[in-house]
């Protein structure tokens, strides 16, 4: 299990005062009015920062970080993640997970045959999709319905699935 979860991503500058604007990647972005502290992955290190405010505008966040006080303070982080430690993680739903912990699990058939590896999750909007790479190389995609997907075991690092008619074809 990954220890940091990635929130946003710096994708530039708001005016002069080193306020940022942040893509976000959570399903949440009201999240950030309760985020105290994020961390920031520089590529070389992990920087806590300590949000001073916080602003919407379209689909972004706009962030003023205690440690950024310009907008050349703020342009080499432009492109970088910021994360939370899992204790600032939305907690979630039964039946919920996140991303990052399903990617790498083994798929294995109601019938106990390997099936493969989860590689992504797409979000469709009705139903998620997880993508899987076949022991052969090849990719399927399989619905995440209560007929498909019939467990998913975090400690035993594998899901279980009933391969319907016509999915593998």
């Amino acid at each position: 299990m990954e220890k940091y979860l990635r929130v946003g991503v710096i994708s530039s500058s708001h005016g002069v005062r080193g306020e940022a604007k942040i893509f976000p990647t959570t399903d949440d972005v009201q999240r950030f009015k309760k985020l105290k502290t994020c961390i920031l992955d520089t590529g070389r290190e992990y920087k806590e920062l300590h949000i001073e405010s916080v602003k919407f505008f379209k689909q972004m966040v706009i962030l003023k970080f205690k440690e950024i006080t310009s907008i050349d303070e703020l342009m080499p982080y432009k492109g970088k993640d910021l994360l939370v430690t899992r204790d600032q993680a939305v907690k979630l739903e039964e039946n919920e997970y996140f991303i990052c912990d399903l990617i790498g699990l083994r798929v294995v058939t109601d019938e106990g045959e390997d099936f493969g590896v989860l590689t992504d999750v797409i979000q469709t909007g009705a139903n998620d999709v997880y993508e899987v790479k076949r022991p052969d190389g090849k990719e399927v995609l399989l619905p995440v319905i209560d007929e498909c997907i019939l467990d998913v075991d975090l400690e035993k690092q594998q899901v279980t699935a009933h391969i319907m008619p016509g999915l593998v074809d």
